[in-house]
């Protein structure tokens, strides 16, 4: 299938590296233009040398998702260099892992704000001048651990569920305007956080896996892609599961 997105300007929190960095250079591929997004100055100047490396047109900005403010002064500055963003994938998410019963508030906080409520932040910025061209799309990428729950790990889970119903009605009330909303919830992927897991780890994991691997970034890059094309304008409200068969739901 060839995908197409010449002419699209494309969003993507978290892109410094990972699967958000893997999903910013399969869109740069397939033509778009692609603004990504870190928290650190370290993370923009990795994007925009990774960019140039791949040719992928666009380059990183600063952003801290959980600042209103600066959110509305970043959307303003890029709308005005670039144009508006009509694809946007919503990746950044942070973890904070403790039992339930030893979860500090502050914890719980910092993924809520920064997984899910940064969403509502950034989308509303991003969904008004998809609506005025009645065209858009928005992918937010969940989690396997948001349909399965994972020991400590309440909070991450939490926010990633509340992702999923958050996409879905979304999808509902913009499904008229052309602009379709669907979540990706990867399973084990091969990123930093994999990596540092022992070989024993490693195998335990891939034995519960049907097809005995864990998942590399490009596999959700692909699946953003295609979701975010013109072949994918009847799909909305989905959460489609890339996990190797982990979970089937």
């Amino acid at each position: 299938m060839n995908i197409s997105l010449e002419g699209k300007i494309a969003l993507v929190t978290g892109a410094s590296r990972g699967i958000g960095q893997a999903i910013a250079i399969e869109l740069g591929k397939c033509g778009a233009v692609v603004i990504g997004t870190s928290t650190h100055e370290a993370g923009v100047n990795h994007m925009t040398d990774v960019f140039r490396d791949e040719r992928v047109s666009g380059r990183g900005y600063l952003l801290d998702v959980c600042d209103f403010a600066s959110i509305k002064t970043f959307f303003k500055t890029l709308t005005e260099e670039y144009g508006a963003p009509m694809i946007l994938v919503n990746n950044a998410a942070v973890t904070q892992d403790s039992l339930f019963v030893r979860m500090k508030e502050e914890q719980w906080h910092r993924v809520i704000d920064v997984n899910l409520n940064a969403l509502f932040y950034i989308t509303r910025e991003a969904i008004r001048p998809m609506l005025k061209e009645r065209w858009g799309r928005i992918i937010n990428i969940t989690s396997i651990v948001a349909v399965t729950g994972n020991p400590g790990q309440a909070n991450y889970c939490a926010s990633k569920a509340g992702l999923i119903g958050l996409t879905k009605s979304i999808a509902q009330e913009i499904a008229a305007r052309g602009i379709t909303c669907n979540a990706v919830a990867p399973g084990f992927i091969d990123t930093d956080m994999t990596q540092q897991l022992s070989e024993s780890q490693r195998e335990v994991i891939n034995e519960k896996i049907p097809m005995r691997r864990i998942g590399k970034p490009e596999d959700i890059a692909h699946m953003v892609a295609f979701l975010a094309s013109d072949q994918a304008a009847y799909i909305t409200g989905q959460t489609l599961n890339v996990n190797g068969g982990m979970c089937m739901v």
